[in-house]
């Protein structure tokens, strides 16, 4: 009976990872009707941002009040956050609500990942978190192609108020059948540790999105925003050394299987963010397919996800975590190998391959982290070691979503410049290309940004392939035991 009660507390996951599937493919549909493709990162960086910024406050938050209050109140926010978008009217005020629904993220994910932890052996939350992946993968396989439909059949806005009645059931599910006995201790929260990471973040991706854009390398603004980062770093650094209760112990970091764990989700959050976000855009506006065939190449990877993290729920039992993890660093390089060499002609089904296998190496060391931080760690450390996780896959989201829009905006600029046509075009222009018969678009016109979002995205899957390389090269650092 306990375990049935375990399963379903758990079914709270699948609206924040269909969201975020649904809205990467419903993102070019939005930026055709509100404009604005300079700003197409930033429904991403916005998100990112708020969700790598609080994370680990909500994660330390959970620790001293316990998983329901916090995880109520992140899905409050999230669905605050799911109506705003919804009512958008501009991508100013699209952006600030994905702020709002950043910030509830913060709450859901990691405290939704630590309850497994709370509730099961270390042998068998190996097989948990592995099953667990199956039941929100029905929703992360139906999300992209929900996506597609709601945007070819009715509106993009649909897309974010389906999250309302998943986030009620989720929320009610936990109300009822998750019941904690908090010890009441006197215990300090890291607010200013908070402050200062999103202050250096937020200047790091603004950086990152306009430098040489809207804002010149050499200008005073750009060195103003330097040095907010590296000042915001090194300050938190300072801070969280000297903190009574730190929101990044930086003592979690002496375990070398957290250290490297963590470093290496930091470039698998680049890598999943980097396909997400701009494969609906290649398939829509450079191959010229719809939202829902634009879909179908994103469900694939929601369905190697899945039945991946299945089998690492079974690998890891057999042959270990850090075996386990090298086969899911390969799986991403081959998926890397896919978008390297994805063009136009290749069509929807190459692009749905390579998403598949970065779906499958995305669970397999996903998973591994997980089981194996969780089990390094006590239970009073378990909230904060599995938000210090997600911090930095939010993180490394956030950044890979302004490093790569800010190259792909760069490229398609650099592209409109050699053809002689900046003072015709801009980089907005690309709107157009998402619109479903490309209206107002000479033929030149279209061809010159196809071939500038083309060169872009290579140059953005090129970094993709990159940093799968890297994340094996990290892998291979993994000690072989837990306690190393």
């Amino acid at each position: 009976m306990n375990t049935m009660i375990h399963k379903k507390k758990e079914l709270k996951r699948p609206f924040i990872l269909a969201s975020v599937m649904l809205v990467a493919t419903a993102i070019p549909s939005i930026v055709a009707d509100l404009g604005g493709f300079s700003s197409y990162s930033w429904v991403f960086s916005a998100y990112s941002l708020t969700n790598a910024a609080t994370v680990l406050i909500f994660g330390k938050l959970s620790d001293i009040f316990g998983r329901k209050p916090i995880f109520v109140v992140g899905v409050t926010i999230f669905l605050i956050g799911s109506i705003c978008c919804g009512l958008s009217t501009s991508m100013l005020m699209l952006i600030i609500s994905r702020f709002i629904q950043g910030l509830g993220a913060g709450a859901v994910m990691p405290i939704a990942t630590t309850i497994v932890g709370d509730i099961y052996d270390k042998r068998q939350r190996a097989k948990i978190q592995g099953y667990l992946s199956s039941v929100w993968g029905i929703s992360a396989v139906t999300g992209p192609l929900l996506g597609g439909m709601f945007v070819d059949l009715l509106s993009w806005r649909y897309v974010f108020w389906m999250n309302i009645p998943l986030g009620l059931l989720a929320m009610l599910g936990i109300i009822i059948f998750l019941h904690e006995d908090i010890e009441k201790k006197e215990r300090s929260i890291d607010y200013g540790g908070s402050i200062l990471i999103m202050v250096a973040i937020s200047s790091l991706m603004v950086i990152l999105v306009e430098g040489g854009l809207a804002i010149p390398w050499s200008s005073p603004l750009m060195i103003c925003l330097i040095f907010l980062t590296l000042g915001g770093l090194i300050l938190f650094i300072f801070h969280e050394k000297n903190a009574k209760e730190p929101m990044m112990p930086f003592d979690l970091w002496k375990y070398k299987l957290i250290s490297i764990a963590n470093i290496t989700t930091l470039t698998t959050g680049m890598i999943l963010i980097g396909v997400s976000s701009y494969l609906p855009a290649f398939v829509q506006g450079v191959m010229d397919q719809s939202a829902t065939v634009a879909g179908f190449t994103l469900t694939t990877m929601s369905i190697g996800w899945p039945i991946a993290s299945t089998i690492a729920g079974r690998l890891l039992l057999v042959i270990g975590y850090r075996a386990t993890s090298l086969i899911g660093g390969i799986s991403l390089i081959i998926g890397g190998i896919f978008f390297f060499m994805l063009s136009p002609d290749m069509g929807p089904i190459w692009a749905g391959t390579g998403s598949f296998f970065i779906g499958v190496g995305m669970g397999l060391t996903s998973t591994s982290f997980i089981v194996a931080i969780q089990s390094t760690v006590s239970w009073e450390r378990r909230g904060i070691a599995t938000a210090a996780n997600m911090f930095m896959r939010s993180l490394g989201s956030a950044i890979g979503a302004a490093l790569l829009g800010g190259l792909l905006n760069s490229q398609i600029k650099a592209y409109i410049l050699s053809e002689g046509l900046e003072n015709k075009v801009s980089v907005d222009t690309a709107n157009q290309l998402l619109t479903p018969k490309q209206e107002g678009l000479s033929e030149q016109v279209k061809s010159v940004l196809q071939d500038g979002l083309t060169s872009g995205l290579h140059y953005v899957y090129t970094g993709l392939l990159i940093l799968a390389i890297i994340t094996l090269v990290l892998i291979t650092f993994l000690p072989k035991k837990e306690n190393e």
